[in-house]
């Protein structure tokens, strides 16, 4: 690695190997903000490190657990040793699991047996995957802040970031877990923002609405490329009528990193949803 410039902006964003959390640490790396990519897998990490790298952008990649506190604040030492202090934190790192995710949208009887393919309703959840959902949604935004944030009131301020969800403004069928990890997430960051005010850090979040990526491809998609019927739902609320792009979350974060343009802002939680909050469905 070359000599790295000190007086840059650095900033710190888990699940950076993903879709949505790849295309915001590249921006970030365009304006000339060093960037440290956490993650699980490493090698999605490092894909989104060369694309950085070759566009003249400086980044780290830090395989990181972000429900691990030692694990996160091993990533601290290494971004502060090889980048400087974090002044920019994205929390993107979550995500949903198959076993805590209901076939029913409602309660059938057939729940009331072990739960089998095609046979998973609430009342015979996988209450393991339930908790590990819950923990890795909102533990893993707690962890990461309460790290990163302490490097931050040491160093005079920041910006804090979470990714929310439309589940953190009302519960969507099938995703009581995600749902009710996003819900926490959004009223952790509101709470959060008012106990760091006094230290200079700003901290809001984004809820996404339904965006392609990686996983999401499983459930708004068919086999065959069509639209998955809770696709077409989803589209029926959705005032733009098309799923969203991982770049079309990049203006609001490059606003709410701005001390220019959003210093006054804090404790909001931002929908990018093409109008699916506003759509009442009749």
């Amino acid at each position: 690695m070359s000599e790295i410039d000190k007086t840059k902006r650095v900033a710190v964003v888990t699940g950076a190997g993903g879709t949505l959390c790849s295309e915001m640490s590249k921006s970030l790396a365009s304006q000339g903000i060093a960037v440290a990519l956490l993650g699980r897998d490493l090698q999605k990490l490092e894909l989104v490190l060369r694309e950085i790298e070759a566009e003249g952008g400086t980044a780290i990649a830090i395989s990181t657990d972000v429900t691990s506190a030692e694990e996160v604040e091993n990533a601290r030492l290494q971004v502060s040793e090889q980048l400087g202090l974090c002044s920019i934190l994205i929390n993107g790192a979550g995500g949903n699991q198959a076993e805590a995710v209901t076939n029913y949208l409602k309660y059938h009887e057939d729940e009331l047996q072990e739960a089998q393919e095609g046979t998973r309703g609430f009342f015979n959840l996988n209450l393991d995957s339930f908790q590990s959902v819950l923990h890795t949604n909102t533990m893993g935004t707690v962890i990461p802040c309460q790290i990163f944030g302490k490097d931050m009131a040491k160093n005079g301020g920041g910006v804090i970031i979470n990714i929310a969800s439309m589940n953190s403004f009302k519960p969507l069928s099938r995703v009581g877990a995600y749902g009710m990890a996003k819900a926490g997430v959004a009223n952790f960051t509101q709470w959060l923002a008012t106990y760091v005010a006094p230290a200079n850090i700003r901290v809001n979040a984004i809820a996404p609405g339904f965006f392609v990526n990686e996983r999401s491809k499983k459930i708004l998609f068919n086999a065959d490329g069509s639209t998955s019927q809770r696709g077409e739902n989803i589209l029926r609320q959705t005032p733009i009528h098309r799923f969203g792009q991982a770049s079309e979350l990049l203006g609001c974060m490059n606003w709410l990193i701005s001390e220019e343009n959003a210093g006054f802002v804090t404790g909001t939680i931002i929908p990018i949803d093409g109008g699916f909050q506003a759509d009442s469905g009749i």
